[in-house]
C-alpha cells in the first residue's frame, strides 16, 4: 500500500496502453522527487467491465472511487458499446456527476519541437463541469433534453449562483498563481438572465481578490482571439463553451494527443486527457501518451495542493520537463509527424524524469 491510494481505470481503445504507461512515469517520478509511491487499484470501467459485470461502470468502481482522494481515468468508446448501453450517459460523465467534479482544469501551451498554429499560446480553461448548457450533468433526474413531440426537441441550461461563484473562485485562485490575468467568456448579450449571471457571479468573486485584471469577451469574439492571437492568461467559462474552447486552444498549441485536463471538486480529482479513445489504433503501439502524462502531472500537483507535499510538485515537473526535452530532441509519436511507438516515447521520458535539468 503507498502513502496515496489512487483509482486506475484503463478504459477503451488506446487507454489499455496509455494508462499503464502513465502509471510508470508517474511512479518514476515519484522515486526521482523522493516521494512515497502510490498505491494504485486498478478498476473496472468500460466495455471490458460490459463483458464481466454488466455496466460501464460497475457500483463497485464508484464505491470504490469514493474511498479515494484521486484517480486515472483512461477513454472510453461508449459508440462501440452495445445499444442499450450507448443509450446511457457516457460513464465519464457519469463520473463526473457522481463525484461532483465542477472544475475542468484544461491547460493549453505549446511544446517544443511541436508545430503549433499559435507557437506563443500560453493560457488555462477554467470550465464548470456540472451545469451550463450539458444535458447529461445538470439534472438530478433526467438528462435535460426532452422532445414535445417527434418534431420539436428542447434542451434545458442550468445556472445556479453557488456553481458560478465555486468555478469563479477556483479559476481566480488559479489566476493569482500565474500571469494575474482573469478572462470571462460567455453570451451574456443573447442570454442574460443564465450567462449574465454567470458574467455577474466571475465578477463579483474576482473583486476579491486584489491585483487580478479581469475583463471579459463573447464567446465568438474569445475564439478569433485565440486564433489571431492575443494575450491571454486564465479564462473561465461555462460547460459547452469551455469544452469548445479547450478543445479549439488544444489544437491551435499543437494537437489534442498533447492536452491536458484534471476534473475537480474540493476533495477529489481526476486525471483525464481530452482527447478520445482512438479505437483504430487500439493495441498496435501507436497512441500518443503525452496528453495523459501531462493530465497525470496536473493531479500530482492538485495532491500536492491537497497535502502540503511539495515533493509531488517536484514530480509533476519533472514529467513535464521529460516531456519537453523528449519532443525538443525530435522524438514524437505519428500522430505528431514522428517515428516513435508509444512504448519508445515512454521509455524516453522515464529515462528523463531522473534527468530533471
Amino acid at each position: 500500500m503507498g502513502d496515496i491510494e489512487l483509482g486506475v481505470l484503463h478504459g477503451d481503445g488506446i487507454g489499455a496502453e496509455i494508462v499503464p504507461a502513465t502509471v510508470k512515469v508517474v511512479d518514476a517520478a515519484l522515486a526521482a522527487a523522493g516521494a512515497r509511491p502510490i498505491g494504485w487499484h486498478e478498476l473496472p470501467y468500460g466495455r471490458a467491465a460490459i463483458d464481466t459485470h454488466g455496466d460501464a461502470l460497475p457500483a463497485e468502481t464508484v464505491d470504490a472511487l469514493a474511498t479515494m482522494p484521486g484517480w486515472i481515468l483512461g477513454p472510453h468508446d461508449n459508440a462501440g458499446y452495445p445499444a442499450e448501453h450507448r443509450a446511457r450517459t457516457a460513464p465519464g460523465g457519469r463520473i463526473r456527476k457522481q463525484f461532483g467534479l465542477y472544475a475542468n482544469i484544461r491547460p493549453a501551451a505549446a511544446l517544443p519541437g511541436i508545430r503549433a498554429l499559435r507557437p506563443d499560446l500560453d493560457v488555462v480553461i477554467v470550465r464548470e463541469n456540472t451545469e451550463g448548457f450539458y444535458a447529461d450533468r445538470n439534472m438530478a433526474v433526467g438528462s435535460g433534453e426532452f422532445k414535445p413531440t417527434n418534431d420539436v426537441a428542447l434542451a434545458v441550461g442550468v445556472f445556479t449562483r453557488p456553481a458560478c461563484e465555486r468555478i469563479a473562485r477556483v479559476a481566480c485562485e488559479l489566476a493569482m498563481t500565474r500571469r494575474k490575468r482573469l478572462t470571462i467568456v460567455h453570451k451574456a448579450n443573447v442570454l442574460p438572465l443564465s450567462m449574465g449571471m454567470f458574467l455577474d457571479a466571475c465578477r463579483e468573486v474576482a473583486s476579491e481578490h486584489p491585483g487580478l485584471h479581469v475583463d471579459d469577451e463573447h464567446v465568438d469574439a474569445m475564439a478569433a482571439h485565440l486564433v489571431r492571437g492575443g494575450d491571454f492568461d486564465v479564462i473561465v467559462a461555462e460547460n459547452m463553451l469551455g469544452d469548445i474552447l479547450s478543445d479549439l486552444a488544444g489544437e491551435l498549441s499543437g494537437s489534442l494527443g498533447l492536452a491536458a485536463s484534471l476534473n475537480a471538486s474540493d476533495t477529489q480529482a481526476m486525471a483525464q486527457a481530452a482527447h478520445g479513445a482512438a479505437p483504430g489504433i487500439a493495441g498496435r503501439n501507436r497512441a500518443n501518451p503525452t496528453a495523459l502524462f501531462l493530465s497525470a502531472a496536473l493531479l500530482l500537483e492538485w495532491l500536492a495542493g491537497q497535502r502540503a507535499d511539495h515533493r509531488l510538485n517536484d514530480a509533476a515537473h519533472r514529467i513535464r520537463h521529460a516531456i519537453s526535452t523528449t519532443l525538443a530532441s525530435g522524438v514524437a509519436t505519428a500522430d505528431l509527424g514522428g517515428l516513435a511507438s508509444t512504448s519508445e516515447f515512454t521509455e524516453l521520458v522515464l529515462a528523463r524524469v531522473g534527468r530533471r535539468g
